[in-house]
């Protein structure tokens, strides 16, 4: 993940939290709508005096995002928990083309113990 996604991600949840809108928050952190959403996209890395009037509109400090957003990376980088069952990406698209056809066993995730036949 990237710092920009991250920063971006941090401000969508404090949005989204204290159930603000885009305009609400471009209108008052003085950024223009569409910039503001490229940031919370991941797309725009803000600089240090727009993400601190993002942050004010949000009334969150730059300080408290920040921790939060180093928090997601390491938790990320850690990799997942012992409980989550990782499936390949090829391995998870093939089960996903052949659970729509007839007469092939549907396929179910992996952690709950492997291919199902369908009722056909």
């Amino acid at each position: 993940m990237l710092l920009r996604e991250a920063i971006g991600s941090g401000l969508r949840q404090a949005r989204t939290a204290r159930r603000r809108t885009l305009r609400d928050i471009s209108r008052v952190a003085r950024v223009s709508l569409g910039y503001l959403s490229e940031v919370e996209r991941g797309r725009k890395e803000p600089s240090s005096e727009l993400l601190a009037a993002i942050c004010e509109a949000l009334g969150i400090s730059v300080s408290d995002l920040l921790a939060a957003v180093a928090a997601d990376m390491a938790a990320e980088l850690r990799g997942p928990s012992r409980d989550e069952v990782l499936v390949p990406i090829g391995q998870r698209h093939t089960e996903l083309r052949l659970a729509g056809r007839p007469g092939i066993p549907a396929a179910v995730p992996a952690s709950s113990g492997g291919p199902v036949a369908s009722a056909a």
